[in-house]
């Protein structure tokens, strides 16, 4: 088995396939301070979230059933202005709890009669099959709007209704859950400021290194991360179960697994794609997110999940490489935005290569090189919203993390001047940031052009 030589002496090594985790020795060895690692848990926190259904239909979900709670009575109007990506990705998708409904009009329908706004992206967790009926009458009664936003804002929703005597709005911006304005009967009941491309989370996500999360996962005291990583290890290997045994979409996990056998290689990407499966088409089982997206949660925890029981390291070993899995997404993520024209599985695929190179081992140096060889490979895949082919688009981005993991192991990578390759792995990851976020903006207007088509 692959054991880099520059591995820590204090750090148990895997021998047959088996390890012990020796957090006592890692904890007294760290030089990272305290406030980092406080930090970087907080991180870990705010962005590994439970949603049910793809985030960008549950956003608006969520800000209809806030507008809802507004009036006395439901609408009968109600008005989505919606920017540009998040029509991108909620057109193709199934909203859940809508009987296979999809698009702005479902999401906020399902949202005005039976949503929950306190559970946030959980909103639609507690629909009936009577809320379903409603909110399908409501869909003929009410007359439902939806507009593009003209705010310039790369995330923006406002639901506006009106029953009347009553009116109300609602309006999102930057993420998923962040509220901006809240106004009844043109009064404004709450308002705060927000400015484009400013991190809107409360925790700074520039701490954020291969090098800074390479030291944290070594160092963190595992009862500070247990209880996020093992809700996301259940949630997400829930949905995966429930993608790979029922037919969902195009059914890319079980087809992985029906072509291609049931080696380790190939059920991390099929478990993956199962969990995107369920998820774009229907699925109501909730996943944990990452950088607001559930597909890259799944990409994110799904493979280190199954090498980790491959390798069958102890639990504590695999919730540090879940932690190096989802801080690479996240750093990857941050310098790209929420919503592009990049594919962020691409990113996830990475963090997922990341976590499985720590399971066997590898730490800063190797880390560093999987993430390159990565982005180097897959960089460049586009996002043309959330729908059943992005199961395909994450085996894709798995398969990625996987073989720069591999060239790793065998001594092979990508140098500096090889294309968008430079030396030094942050300023390759400086590189794919500018990349998605000022190169592809032409490429996002042409896809959503294309999507917004009629016909399309």
């Amino acid at each position: 088995m692959w054991i880099p030589s520059s591995l820590p002496h204090s750090i148990k090594q895997l021998k047959n396939g088996i390890d012990v985790d020796n957090s006592k020795l890692l904890i007294e060895n760290r030089s990272m301070d305290q406030k980092t690692i406080r930090d970087i848990t907080e991180i870990l926190k705010e962005e590994l979230v439970p949603a049910m259904g793809c985030t960008e239909p549950i956003a608006i979900a969520y800000a209809s059933a806030m507008a809802k709670s507004l009036l006395s009575s439901l609408p009968t109007s109600v008005t989505i202005y919606a920017s540009p990506n998040i029509i991108k990705n909620v057109k193709s998708v199934v909203v859940p709890h809508t009987g296979g409904e999809r698009g702005i009009e479902a999401a906020a329908s399902i949202g005005i009669v039976g949503g929950r706004e306190e559970l946030e992206l959980e909103v639609l967790s507690k629909v009936t099959e009577t809320d379903i009926e409603k909110s399908k009458k409501l869909r003929k009664e009410a007359k439902f709007t939806v507009l593009p936003s003209e705010s310039g804002y790369i995330f923006h929703i406002r639901v506006e209704v009106e029953n009347g005597k009553e009116s109300a709005s609602v309006e999102i911006a930057g993420n998923h859950t962040n509220v901006i304005l809240k106004e009844r009967n043109g009064v404004v009941l709450f308002k705060k400021d927000y400015k484009e491309n400013v991190e809107s989370k409360k925790t700074d996500r520039s701490m954020l290194s291969i090098k800074n999360i390479a030291e944290y996962a070594d160092t963190v005291e595992i009862d500070d991360i247990k209880d996020t990583l093992e809700r996301q290890i259940n949630y997400n290997m829930a949905i995966a179960n429930e993608g790979l045994h029922g037919s969902w979409g195009a059914n890319i996990g079980s087809i992985l697994l029906k072509s291609y056998g049931e080696s380790v290689q190939n059920k991390a990407k099929a478990y993956a794609a199962a969990g995107s499966d369920a998820r774009m088409n229907g699925s109501e089982k909730p996943v944990v997110i990452n950088s607001g997206s559930g597909n890259q949660g799944l990409t994110a925890s799904l493979p280190v999940i199954i090498y980790a029981k491959d390798l069958n390291v102890s639990h504590n070993t695999l919730l540090r490489a879940l932690a190096v899995s989802n801080l690479v997404t996240i750093h990857l993520k941050s310098g790209i935005g929420s919503l592009s024209a990049y594919c962020g599985a691409t990113s996830a695929g990475a963090g997922a290569g990341a976590g499985v190179c720590y399971l066997f081992g590898g730490r800063e140096n190797e880390i560093a090189h999987t993430v390159v060889n990565a982005l180097a490979i897959e960089s460049g895949m586009i996002c043309d919203g959330a729908k059943a082919s992005c199961a395909a688009k994450i085996a894709s981005a798995v398969e990625a993390g996987l073989l720069g993991m591999q060239m790793q192991k065998f001594g092979s990578e990508f140098y500096g001047g090889d294309g968008i390759v430079k030396k030094g792995v942050e300023n390759t990851i400086d590189n794919v940031s500018r990349i998605a976020r000022v190169g592809m903006r032409e490429t996002d207007k042409t896809i959503i052009e294309i999507m917004t088509e009629k016909g399309c």
